[in-house]
Parts: structure tokens; sequence; C-alpha cells
């Protein structure tokens, strides 16, 4: 009981940032509160969503191993983006930020196809020199997202019956039923009749690694303390969207960088265990991962983003510029050629990163 008590004191510490942020929150509306102050509220917040993030992906993993691949790469998937999509619901609804659902989005894909899957690269092909992966199941996965990003991202800035890159009523719903639809169909395909896609035989984890995550407690006991850890991060969420319209409106921040907060405090527990499973030769389980939460995000984060603005009456702005449509299109285009082929080397990761810096510096300049 002891050692339960002291694994999860985290659960603690973000419960009781949340009561202190719902009843005691400063007013960032007005012209009192200072840069100093919000900025010490944004890292106190973002600190107590990245322990929740990771406190989830710890008990998600636990699951993760007792079901197996792929439903274990799908639990953490799952447990990650339904993070994601409270937050940027939290964030519309309180905040005015028709654009934060298609900045972390755009963020999401960004920081994972550049970023992560270039250090992942590189540090597999440092040690490694080159790794396999399944090139079935990448395929599979660079398949839904090649359609369904350039839809959701880029089809937007050409429609004229909607607002100003958005869709109209009517795309909407059609888009939100086509996006869900697609993805349960994927879904079923990957975990009923071609699982064998998602798996690799040199990736079966080692005696170390397959009790790394092993627990005493039941399945209904990290289910429980899983959504124990969700529940205040809408709470902090709401308190972030003032902090962040603060810094928009009158520290001169950029409007993207709240995509970017978002994308980086959801992704950095799941960035972290596909970093590891690179450095352990388990690059398969790394690309499930990673690709399985680009694929998630898009197809699952765009409806629910067209719901609220359905049901708020808000506009959902989803197109992005030209400069991002460009970079995106790169970006796309060089991971359909990293995992077309079935191996991978120091090269490709340190590609990958170069235009995660070429991102960066299109976010802040």
């Amino acid at each position: 009981m002891l050692k339960t008590i002291r694994s999860e004191w985290s659960l603690a510490a973000v419960w009781g940032s949340a009561l202190i942020w719902m009843f005691a929150a400063p007013d960032f509306s007005g012209p009192s509160p200072s840069v100093p102050l919000a900025f010490g509220g944004l890292i106190w917040i973002c600190t107590a969503i990245l322990f929740a993030a990771f406190a989830v992906v710890r008990h998600a993993d636990v699951l993760a191993e007792r079901y197996g691949e792929p439903y274990g790469t799908m639990i953490l998937t799952f447990s990650v983006i339904s993070l994601e999509v409270l937050m940027i619901a939290a964030l519309m609804l309180q905040g005015d930020q028709p654009a934060l659902a298609r900045d972390t989005m755009y963020s999401v894909v960004m920081i994972v196809l550049t970023g992560l899957v270039g250090i992942c690269l590189l540090v597999g092909g440092i040690k490694f020199h080159e790794q396999s992966f399944n090139l079935k199941g990448a395929s599979s996965y660079l398949a839904m997202i090649l359609p369904l990003a350039c839809i959701g991202l880029i089809l937007p800035e050409f429609t004229k019956s909607g607002p100003f890159k958005g869709f109209s009523n009517g795309q909407a719903i059609g888009l939100t039923i086509l996006s869900a639809s697609v993805y349960a169909v994927f879904l079923v395909f990957q975990t009923t009749s071609h699982r064998k896609f998602f798996v690799h035989d040199q990736d079966a984890p080692t005696g170390n690694d397959a009790h790394q995550h092993a627990s005493p407690h039941s399945t209904w006991w990290h289910v429980l303390l899983l959504l124990a850890y969700i529940v205040p991060v809408v709470i902090l969420a709401k308190r972030l969207a003032a902090i962040l319209d603060f810094g928009t409106d009158k520290a001169g921040l950029p409007v993207a960088l709240g995509g970017l907060i978002v994308a980086a405090l959801i992704l950095a527990p799941e960035g972290l265990t596909a970093v590891q499973s690179a450095g352990r030769n388990q690059l398969q389980r790394s690309v499930n991962l990673l690709l399985g939460s680009v694929l998630a995000t898009i197809g699952l984060t765009i409806p629910a983003a067209l719901l609220i603005g359905l049901f708020t009456g808000q506009d959902v702005i989803l197109g992005l510029d030209m400069a991002e449509v460009t970079l995106l299109v790169v970006v796309l285009a060089l991971s359909m050629l990293t995992f077309g082929q079935g191996r991978t080397n120091m090269l490709h990761g340190a590609i990958h990163f170069v235009l995660f810096g070429v991102y960066l510096f299109l976010v802040f300049d």
C-alpha cells in the first residue's frame, strides 16, 4: 500500500494544482496581470499537465503489455489522443482560439514526422547502423495519413461555401462521418485480418522488457487511475486558455504557439517511449506509436473540432497558410520515402530533423 501511494504522488500534485487554479486563478483578461505572472502560470500548468500525461502513459503501458500488440499500441495511442481532444475542446470552449485545433494537429504532424522520427532514426542508426520494420504496416499508416491530412488541413484553403479556411456545416458533417468511418475501418483492419502487418519478429521483447511494466494491481485499477489523471487536465486546460489568450494578445507571442505547447505536452511521454524503443532496436514499436499518433490525431481530432464548432456555432479554422502547406507536403513526401523501404538509417533521421528545424523557424518567425 505504501509503495502504491508513493508511486502515485503525482495524482495529488495534479489534482491539487487543478483545484488551486479552479478556485484561486488570477484574472488574465484585465490589464493588471503581468508577463512574469503569466509565464509562471504557464510553467506551473504545463508541468502539472506533463505529470498527468506521463502518468496516463504509465498506466496505459501496463494495459498495453497485458493485451499485446497491436492492441497495446492502440491503448497507448487512444489514451494520449483522449488527452489531446479534451484539451483542445476545453481550450476552444474557454478561449477565443478558432485555429487551435488546426495548429495542434499541424504541430503533432510536424513534431512526430520530423522531430521524433528524426531522433528515433538517429538513435537507432547510430547504435545499430540499420533497423528494419514491417513495410506493410508503415505503408498502411501512411496510406491513411496522406489523404486525411490533405483533406483536413489543405482542402479548407480552397473551399468557398464555408467560412474563411473552414468547412460549411454540410461539409463538416460529411467529413466528420467519413473520417470517423474510415478510421473505424482501419482499426478493424489493424486488429483482425491484418494484425501481422503491425508486428515484427525482430522487435520481440526481451526477458527484461517483457516485465518492465509488471504490476500486481488489476486491470480496472489502472483504468480508474488513468481516468483520474485525465479529468484534472480538462480543468487545467481551461486556465491554460486564458494564459494563451493573454500571451498572444498582450505579450506578442505567435498565435501558433498554443498548438505547439499542447502538442508538445501530449506527445512528450509517447515520444520518450518511441525513442527508448528505437534504442532497444524495437523500431516497429516506434513506428506504430509515432505513425499511429499522427493518424489518430488527424482522424479523431478533426471530427471532434468540427462537432464542437457545429454545436457551439464557432468558426473552426482548419486551412493552413501556403508556407505551412508547402512544408506539410514535403514532410509527407519524405515520410513516404523513408518508410517505403523497410529499413532506415541515421541519414533518414538527419533529414527529418532538419525539417523539424524549419518548422520551428516558421512558428517563431
